[in-house]
């Protein structure tokens, strides 16, 4: 099908704008009556359906739309089987009606159409896993406008049904990002219909209007701090409450953040959360290795396959299998190892490197970047249809610089680290320090900060880590943003001051036994004393 550059910018603003409300939404009522009306402004849709199925009665119920009157809504319920719905509910495919007044199977339930309108209806279906959950449907003019994003300079014309194709695909790829928040209005569904069965007759009524109201606050509680990430920050715990409503889901998630912000502890977090915990976590770093060796690692090789293929391997998805598969650095993936991947998402399944053997798999994919895949995208070294399977579940991970309190935190478990693995006995970070810790920039994030740590906990001879224990980066005026503009013997008072405070800190406002570690005499103490104007009674217990 031939995509013309218009088609391919609105379907990515398309697409963002979707990805965007799914993660700043919580309320999910909310995220699909949005989705659909994000849909109705950018594909020229006169109506839109998003239709659930009630594993226990069988019966498929319209949950959100946009274009129709509640009363409308209400008359829309079929079964597996019935009607158009009914029949992609059943089969599990996406159909195409090119004009509802000569398709038989379009019954029209809701009373909402007229025959005079023209109409073509799209009905695309929403899985979880392999399981058909509902539909997401739309209604567009068989005529489409002069506006269409579609036709819109379209280079040498396209058919109809290529141009019905291009809604197909969009919709399936939303159908993909909603099927998660779709599973939960399902879940509360069925949980409402069984509820006057197990109640009295005055109870029912109020219990049923609470039960989409829990599942709505669902994500308002504080979730509780992953054991392995560290930080009390507002960013940390919106991060933390991203976690837990999506680790015991299927969903595969996307953690984007800079180089250096905890990446693979997020998605770590996020697999022993949630109910695959005690299957394997396998990790891959996409950009470690030459592209012909990251396919045999990934999706393991024949015996023979190429020279030095000695005996068949296993490729990580296959030991992922039942568990989770995390893709560091995935935007650095080429475009055939992205088809690949694209299968494996979409299908469940692959082959090994010179193998014909289709081996099916059931692993939940985590990949994380620090690249902008959009950028990638609009220069052709991203696949736009893997990107949008990638960002059902987008997380951002804040950069450290956005949570400054959490430094301090890090700092004082990276320090209770290095003592232990290095045989150090250092117990505090000197005032000074810790100025310069909270000033820096941190480019590198927390793999930064660490490394940091770890060089001064070893250049400490006192158990006290000191700024001249500190990087040259964090020394540096400018990069800490607090230009020095005096003079060599500013410069030189300054580092005095800060030895002679931090000796009072240790003797506990002692100037005689703080003279002594400096190796001053108590004269020369006193003059220094005056001089900084120092209070050394503040020290004292």
């Amino acid at each position: 099908m031939l995509i013309t550059q218009d088609q391919d910018h609105s379907s990515i603003s398309l697409l963002a704008e979707v990805s965007r409300t799914i993660t700043n939404e919580d309320d999910i009522n909310k995220v699909l009556r949005l989705v659909l009306f994000i849909m109705s402004e950018n594909m020229n849709m006169l109506r839109g359906m998003i239709t659930i199925l009630n594993r226990d009665t069988g019966e498929i119920v319209i949950n959100e739309s946009f274009g129709l009157t509640e009363k409308e809504k209400g008359r829309g319920r079929y079964q597996i089987g019935e009607g158009v719905i009914g029949h992609v509910v059943k089969t599990g495919k996406a159909v195409i009606v090119p004009s509802i007044n000569d398709e038989p199977l379009f019954l029209d339930k809701t009373k909402s159409r007229s025959k005079k309108e023209g109409l073509c209806f799209i009905c695309i279906p929403i899985k979880a896993g392999t399981e058909i959950i509902g539909t997401l449907s739309a209604d567009r003019q068989v005529e489409p406008s002069a506006a269409d994003p579609a036709i819109k300079k379209s280079r040498g014309g396209e058919s109809r049904v290529d141009m019905m194709q291009y809604y197909v695909d969009q919709l399936s790829i939303i159908a993909s990002m909603i099927s998660q928040a779709v599973r939960l209005k399902q879940l509360a569904h069925e949980e409402s219909v069984k509820i006057p069965e197990q109640s009295t007759a005055g109870e029912s009524s109020s219990k049923q209007k609470s039960a989409p109201e829990d599942e709505n606050k669902a994500g308002a509680p504080q979730a509780e701090r992953p054991s392995n990430i560290i930080g009390n920050t507002k960013p940390m715990i919106a991060l933390y409450n991203m976690i837990d409503k999506i680790a015991n889901t299927n969903a595969t998630t996307l953690v984007l953040g800079e180089s250096g912000v905890g990446k693979e502890l997020v998605a770590s977090a996020i697999h022993y959360k949630g109910r695959r915990a005690e299957k394997p976590f396998i990790k891959f770093n996409c950009a470690a290795l030459p592209e012909n060796i990251v396919e045999s690692e990934l999706f393991g090789h024949e015996k023979g396959a190429f020279t030095g293929a000695l005996a068949t391997r296993h490729g990580r998805f296959e030991l992922a299998h039942n568990g989770t598969i995390f893709l560091d650095e995935v935007g650095e993936l080429s475009l055939p190892i992205q088809a690949k991947l694209l299968r494996i998402i979409q299908e469940k399944e692959f082959e090994r490197v010179g193998g014909s053997k289709t081996i099916k798999v059931d692993v939940r994919v985590i990949a994380a970047t620090n690249r902008n895949l959009e950028e990638l995208i609009r220069n052709g070294l991203f696949r736009e249809d893997l990107y949008y399977r990638l960002n059902i579940f987008p997380i951002t991970v804040p950069p450290l610089r956005e949570r400054k309190t959490d430094i301090l935190l890090l700092a004082d478990y990276f320090v209770e680290k290095y003592n232990k693995a290095n045989h150090k006995g250092v117990r505090r970070i000197s005032t000074t320090s810790i100025d310069m810790l909270m000033r820096y920039h941190w480019p590198g994030n927390v793999r930064e900060l660490q490394n940091c740590i770890e060089r001064a906990v070893i250049l400490s001879e006192d158990n006290v880590i000191h700024g001249y224990h500190l990087p040259p980066t964090l020394q540096t005026a400018e990069s800490s943003g607090t230009p020095y503009t005096g003079s060599l013997q500013q410069k030189l008072d300054s580092i005095e001051q800060e030895m002679i405070i931090e000796a009072l800190k240790r003797t506990q406002g002692n100037m005689t036994r703080a003279a002594v570690q400096l190796g001053l005499s108590d004269r020369i103490m006193g003059l220094r004393i005056k001089k900084f104007n120092i209070d050394y009674r503040k020290f004292r217990p």
